[in-house]
């Protein structure tokens, strides 16, 4: 194989004229990019596209015989995992709409300017790339242990904690019972009830609504819809989410808010299978499977009479918690490139070069926000950023804003005190020595975990150093 070629896998360019095909090429040469096949031929597509494995194809809609958008048709449901960008003369609003929506990358009029057209095919190769690395991660991490681990591609993760939630969601995923997923806030719960449904195999849609907010009346409107007249304003019928997620999925996310009078409804639900439109005198049957979510604790809210005990007893059949980012910081690193290349891309930007004190710093916070708020860091940091290595200072200030703040009334659980006493020097010592270590020696952490400077931190370390 030629390793000077650009990308590894070559560039399709089809288009019915020569001089096109050429000009193409010759812009793509021109800036590196040099594994190119071209084809005039319509009708050899598809064969060149089954005989070789494609990176990118740039594809003309006019042509004789099979036109571009006849191919792109054909191309896309086969090989959805190739790009394919309309570059053509066609110069209208509704083609390009046309084209996306059945499944185009870009679309491009002729004749393309450079930077444009150069940037679009990056863009491809780019993704193409991080499409394969991660598929590499998870092959590397999963598929010798899971059956499906194409199901769990949007949950990054290399956690062996999170993987043994992976093999349990297979175990469960095919049965007919109510899955209840448990975390903190931006843990990703929504990934994992996808997950459960790609499992499934389920062939119906997999159908997700946030019910906190939704007070009975409009809670039972939106699962179970409503008959003609059911209400002053129903001017028609309207299928609720049961319906819609029929053979598939429901997923109701926020269920701990949820109004008592409409856990009663949800309960009976999941007990009998069967629902009433509003306004309805005829109950109707679903077959599809419910996945619920909370961020809240049910044992909590049971405690407090919020929550229905039974409720929680038929959804506790299968419950499965999400880890907080603080308990699988090992997964920090790859999540964090994630997340910056995301950003690179969506911001048009350089991927920035990362300083490992970073990584040490976001080791020693622990994320109420979870995934959520480290992608919220990532590009906010990005979209501040001017130099090829990314600041710590927004991460700095972030963290500073969001550090939970000492009370007299959380303090008691901050330490732990043996029956004698630490003399102030001692405890000083400790706390010195424990913040360096959750910091792995970088004093300047370590200093910002204690709330002093730089200084102040060198200064206690250099007096305890001259007492020993």
């Amino acid at each position: 194989m030629d390793t000077n070629l650009f990308p590894a896998n070559p560039i399709l360019i089809v288009d019915d004229e020569e001089a096109v095909i050429q000009s193409l090429t010759n812009i793509l040469k021109s800036n590196g990019i040099n594994n190119i096949i071209g084809c005039q031929e319509s009708r050899q597509v598809m064969a060149n596209v089954r005989s070789t494995d494609i990176e990118v194809i740039l594809l003309d809609l006019s042509m004789p015989h099979i036109s571009g958008g006849e191919l792109l048709s054909e191309i896309h449901p086969d090989f959805p995992h190739i790009p394919i960008i309309i570059v053509t003369a066609t110069n209208e609003v509704e083609a390009a709409v046309d084209c996306m929506k059945a499944g185009a990358f870009d679309y491009m009029v002729k004749a393309v300017e450079e930077n444009r057209l150069i940037s679009g095919v990056k863009r491809a190769i780019e993704i193409r790339e991080l499409k394969r690395e991660y598929a590499e991660l998870r092959t590397r991490f999963l598929a010798d242990r899971l059956n499906n681990p194409e199901a769990f591609s949007q949950i990054i993760t290399q956690n062996r904690q999170m993987q043994s939630t992976f093999l349990y969601v297979e175990s469960i995923a095919k049965t007919n019972e109510p899955v209840l997923i448990t975390g903190e806030t931006g843990v990703g719960k929504n990934l994992v009830a996808r997950a459960i449904h790609e499992v499934s195999k389920r062939a119906g849609a997999f159908v997700a609504v946030n019910v906190a907010g939704l007070d009975d009346a409009m809670f039972a409107d939106t699962l179970f819809g409503h008959k003609k007249g059911a209400f002053t304003g129903a001017m028609g019928s309207r299928e609720g989410l049961i319906q819609q997620a029929k053979g598939g999925t429901l997923f109701l996310d926020e269920i701990g808010d949820l109004s008592m009078a409409s856990q009663i409804k949800l309960l009976k639900l999941l007990d009998t299978r069967e629902y009433y439109p509003l306004g309805s005198d005829l109950a109707k049957r679903t077959d599809a499977r419910i996945v619920l979510a909370t961020n809240r604790d049910l044992d909590e809210l049971i405690e407090e009479n919020k929550f229905r005990k039974d409720l929680y007893y038929r959804l506790s059949t299968h419950e499965i918690r999400v880890l907080p980012l603080r308990e699988r910081k090992d997964d920090l690193p790859v999540l964090f490139n994630y997340f910056l290349e995301e950003a690179a891309k969506e911001l048009s930007k350089s991927k920035p070069s990362v300083p490992p004190e970073l990584l040490i710093l976001l080791e020693t916070y622990h994320f109420p926000g979870n995934i959520r708020e480290l992608r919220s860091m990532i590009f906010d940091s990005v979209s501040k950023q001017s130099t090829k290595t990314i600041s710590l200072t927004p991460f700095k200030e972030a963290i500073g804003r969001i550090a939970p703040k000492v009370t007299a009334k959380s303090s008691e659980s901050l330490l732990i005190f043996t029956e004698k006493l630490p003399t102030i020097k001692q405890a000083t010592d400790l706390l010195a020595e424990e913040a360096l270590k959750r910091a792995k020696g970088n004093q300047s952490i370590a200093a910002g975990l204690l709330g002093i400077s730089h200084q102040a931190l060198n200064k206690r370390l250099q007096r305890k150093q001259e007492r020993m």
